[in-house]
């Protein structure tokens, strides 16, 4: 190599190293709006909620597995098939894996382009280029491997915008992911207590049958005595059959909601039978905490705050269009006439170079990009702070059914022993001549209402103890 190859060959590099360091010493801002988590109107306090219950840690009284609290064995196994194949959480997992290759599609940009070709190609000069030079029209074969590097410099901080928009919106993803799995999961606890009630008021349903067939024995001896009438029978066999029809309405729900079950775990209607078991359980006394908590305890809060992030870094991929791109090209390689000269040094040849262009006139489009971006982050923040209150009703609405039913409960119960009561004067009364039949049958009626009635409120109570877990987040927190 000559001392003058040698020279060049050190300026050029210099001229390479030199525009290299300029792209990245200009690649160190970022226009656009910097991120900032709008506020929030926070109340101090639940207005449902008690001293009691502001003085009780939630992370601590709600954990991760927060089914395990109900105490239920078959509800815990019910609950790990969950994650496994639950098929809308398999979506969920599905678009999170998607918004992570979207966040390396991203990155990918900060990176230069190299491209390798390898090309034969048999050429001619047309005689009219240079005329009266055979030899500059006679065929000839070109070997070329050309290697090109191009490289787009973040000079604005468009890629490193759009980067963080990305970043955030997988967040957003993976937060939903959450979401779904406490909504499977919230869904399955709510089913397999609905299940537990239907089973309760079945069993209380079958006690009632046998009674009221004791009771059309009853009639049916007195009537054949001469006591009572046949209508009196008439009555009681008609209060039985009633009585085992909604026995029967009751397996059909029973039916529907193991089915449900089967669905929210993944599997055919066939492949799971839930056990029949009473609903025997107390729903657990659980706290509010504070409303601030949620914000970090929810996912779809968490879920709304990340697009509201991935919304504004797309105003800084906007802006940035305002400003010329920048980009650095090179290109090298080796070409020859002649297939053994091809990969010698003599063969060789480079060239490298920076490039800006600049858009004069779009029609107004960048401004209407970045008019869209705006209105698009200021939709984000809404929906954000609409999740949030949403978030602070579904706990006031729990915290209040929790309250309520509890009362309700108890004075529910007292009511179910006054009927009870009630039931055994009449029969004697019946019994003795005193009433008529019409008065047995309304005292049976009302004594079944109330039971069913507890049982429900039962049910309720723990339908409410699920939501307001779910309200709080599960066991969840942002990470």
């Amino acid at each position: 190599m000559t001392r003058r190859c040698q020279v060049a060959r050190a300026i050029s590099g210099a001229f390479f190293i030199g525009l290299l360091a300029f792209g990245l010493i200009l690649s160190a801002c970022s226009v656009g709006p910097d991120y900032a988590r709008p506020p929030v109107t926070t109340p101090a306090q639940y207005k449902e909620a008690g001293a009691a219950s502001l003085a009780q840690s939630v992370d601590q009284m709600i954990k991760p597995k927060w089914w395990e609290m109900f105490g239920d064995t078959e509800l815990n196994g019910l609950e790990e098939q969950v994650d496994v194949s639950n098929q809308n959480i398999a979506q969920a997992v599905a678009n999170y894996r998607q918004a992570l290759a979207l966040v390396q599609s991203a990155r990918a940009a900060y990176f230069p382009t190299v491209t390798i070709g390898v090309g034969v190609s048999r050429l001619q000069n047309s005689p009219t280029i240079s005329p009266g030079e055979v030899k500059d029209t006679a065929p000839f074969t070109e070997h070329s491997m050309p290697i090109e590097v191009s490289w787009e410099v973040d000079v604005w901080g468009r890629i490193r915008r759009l980067v963080e928009s990305t970043q955030a919106n997988a967040q957003a993803n993976e937060a939903d992911l959450e979401a779904a799995k406490l909504s499977a999961r919230s869904q399955l606890a709510q089913a397999y207590f609905l299940l537990r009630t239907l089973d309760a008021q079945k069993e209380l349903l079958e006690a009632t049958v046998v009674a009221y067939q004791k009771s059309v024995e009853l009639t049916t001896n007195r009537y054949n005595s001469g006591v009572a009438s046949r209508g009196d029978v008439l009555q009681a066999q008609t209060q039985l059959k009633s009585t085992q029809a909604q026995e029967i309405d009751i397996t059909v729900q029973r039916a529907q909601v193991e089915h449900a079950i089967a669905l929210l775990i993944g599997k055919a209607p066939a492949e799971v039978s839930v056990s029949v078991a009473a609903l025997n359980a107390i729903p657990p006394v659980l706290p509010a905490g504070v409303p601030e908590e949620i914000l970090k305890r929810r996912p779809d809060v968490a879920a709304a705050e990340r697009l509201m992030a991935s919304a504004n870094a797309q105003i800084g991929v906007a802006v940035a269009a305002y400003y010329p791109d920048v980009s650095v090209n090179s290109s090298g390689g080796f070409e020859s006439t002649s297939a053994s000269k091809w990969f010698s040094w003599m063969g060789r040849f480079w060239s490298v170079g920076m490039g800006m262009t600049q858009t004069l006139f779009d029609g107004g489009l960048r401004g209407a990009q970045v008019d869209r971006a705006r209105a698009a982050y200021d939709a984000s923040v809404a929906s954000y702070r609409e999740t949030v209150l949403t978030g602070y009703q579904e706990i006031e609405d729990s915290l209040a059914a929790q309250r309520i039913l509890d009362s309700e409960a108890r004075t529910q119960d007292e009511a179910v022993e006054a009927a009870q009561q009630s039931l055994a004067v009449i029969l004697n009364q019946y019994q003795a001549g005193i009433v008529s039949y019409l008065n047995v049958i309304v005292a049976q009626t009302i004594a079944l209402s109330n039971q069913r009635t507890a049982v429900d409120i039962l049910g309720r109570r723990m339908n409410a103890a699920v939501l307001l877990i779910k309200a709080l987040g599960g066991g969840w927190q942002t990470t």
